[in-house]
């Protein structure tokens, strides 16, 4: 089997075709796409398409490309770019059989195109000088590869316009054997004189660095190796800044049959551990820093994974298709990870999440995690820290993006979300198998399930409309009006089974 890695990032109008194209081969194959945080419709593309979609955990496609190898099941990984409609039909065939022959271990593919400036101006004068055995290679900058996955777990991938040419250097280097393939002719948008100069100060910046037996202030000249990189980090809350109505949902007890950490302690055999933790912390900050260390060494396409089996409400999607139509943002607050609800709401097609940061390094999970400063609530006493409290989030959007409390829906279920229940314009308490009287008394309105339809009965279309607070029941008259859902209980038996998959899996593997 194969595995093809495809990043994208803003590439809706085109990743299905691509999708298309590359299951166009003989041989079995999975397809990963890889959204470095998009915002157009690239996610919700590709899934009509029945590809595995993770979300990247920081913008810059040598981050994707790693994370995609990290996910990928197969030997022979491909990665082809998102935003090609001229592949031929046997892309995936042409780049695969002289590894599956054994005549090659990387594969690297050149076209008929224009010919590329940092091509000509930059990478292959400095190869000819400091790698003349890669001289010759016609495209060293194509991204459409393939190698061993055995060999590219073992490079460190850059995160940057020179992940391409530092992969061909890493793999001459390792010795491993390369052919260059001719994969026809492509058209793909030409670049700004701006993009250009960034990609060739990247490149010639990886070419320079990968050149160990050049003296380092020679290669800061050469390199401009003293001028600051572009950072391209994700802004979580970039799109709520200018919009005036939003729907936060909690993650684990609402979008989520099932809460996460429970589900990924069970999977990486840590029930024991996660148990221990929350018998012994009772702080909120000491028991997630405690969390978080018991999935150090974890990749994200491992976490992802746990993600993926976890099944959501099953009219999640529509609803919030909807609430969208009506204007409103909608985005995820979750105690968890920020890499998970980033991943849920790129997957289902939300605005935001809010979220703890687990920290990765090479993604990789290093046991540590960042309470972000919108769950923290300073102290009245002076001096004193600040203390946890999810509901501050509430505070924090009123003061930075100037929202009225009022023109917030929060939806949740859980004891744990009686403050923002309380708080918000609208608590939406979602009980689809029993209601806490204690949360029945606080939520504006309750929905006994099985779904979340009613919730669009609750969220008004005019923003006139919608400053006023619904009065059609009181907190104390709210009741309950429906049972319990069988589907709920079916979804933990789905859920055990999966967990059990992906642990024999890891095992086999």
């Amino acid at each position: 089997m194969i595995s093809i890695v495809i990043p994208v990032l803003n590439e809706g109008s085109t990743i299905r075709q691509v999708i298309k194209t590359v299951k166009k081969t003989s041989h079995k194959v999975e397809i990963i796409v890889v959204d470095d945080n998009s915002n157009d419709n690239s996610v919700e593309e590709a899934l009509l398409e029945n590809a595995r979609v993770i979300t990247s955990s920081q913008r810059g496609k040598g981050v994707s490309m790693r994370e995609g190898l990290m996910a990928a099941k197969n030997d022979i990984v491909v990665y082809v770019d998102g935003d090609i409609l001229t592949y031929p039909e046997n892309i995936i065939d042409l780049l695969t059989e002289p590894i599956i022959n054994g005549k090659a271990d990387f594969v690297k593919s050149y076209f008929e195109r224009q010919a590329g400036r940092v091509t000509q101006l930059v990478a292959k004068p400095l190869l000819s000088i400091l790698f003349p055995d890669l001289a010759h290679f016609q495209q060293p900058l194509s991204g459409m590869i393939a190698a061993r996955k055995s060999l590219l777990s073992q490079i460190q991938f850059e995160n940057d316009y020179g992940v391409d040419i530092g992969l061909l250097i890493d793999m001459h280097i390792m010795g491993a054997q390369i052919v260059e393939v001719n994969i026809g002719k492509l058209e793909n948008a030409m670049q700004t004189w701006e993009q250009l100069s960034k990609m060739s100060r990247e490149v010639s910046r990886t070419i320079l660095r990968k050149a160990e037996n050049i003296p380092q202030e020679n290669l800061e000249t050469l390199g401009n190796i003293n001028m600051i990189r572009e950072q391209m980090e994700y802004a979580i809350l970039e799109s709520i800044d200018k919009l005036q109505k939003l729907v936060i949902f909690d993650l684990d007890h609402t979008i989520f049959t099932q809460n996460y950490i429970q589900l990924a302690a069970a999977a990486f055999d840590k029930e024991a551990s996660l148990e221990q933790v929350e018998e012994h912390f009772s702080d909120p900050i000491t028991r997630l820093e405690h969390t978080a260390a018991l999935f150090q060494e974890r990749n994200l396409a491992e976490l992802l994974e746990v993600a993926d089996a976890i099944p959501v409400v099953s009219d999640i999607k529509a609803v919030i298709r909807e609430l969208k139509k009506r204007g409103y943002a909608c985005g995820i607050i979750t105690d968890g990870f920020e890499c998970v609800a980033n991943h849920v709401k790129n997957k289902l097609g939300m605005d935001f999440a809010f979220a703890n940061k687990l920290h990765l390094f090479n993604s990789v999970a290093t046991g540590e995690i960042t309470i972000p400063e919108y769950f923290l609530q300073e102290d009245a006493d002076q001096g004193t820290p600040p203390v946890y409290r999810k509901s501050n989030l509430l505070n924090y959007i009123t003061e930075k993006y100037h929202i009225n409390k009022q023109n917030i829906i929060y939806v949740g279920g859980g004891i744990n979300d009686m403050p923002l229940l309380n708080e918000a314009g609208i608590g939406v308490a979602y009980c689809p198998q029993f209601i806490h009287p204690t949360v029945e008394k606080v939520a504006d309105k309750i929905i006994t399930g099985p779904g979340l339809t009613a919730l669009l009965k609750i969220a008004q279309a005019s923003p006139a409309k919608f400053s006023l607070r619904l009065p059609a029941i009181s907190k104390q008259q709210a009741k309950r009006i429906g049972i319990g859902s069988l589907v709920c209980l079916a979804s933990a038996g789905l859920v055990y089974l999966a967990v059990k998959q992906v642990k024999k899996a890891r095992q086999a593997g």
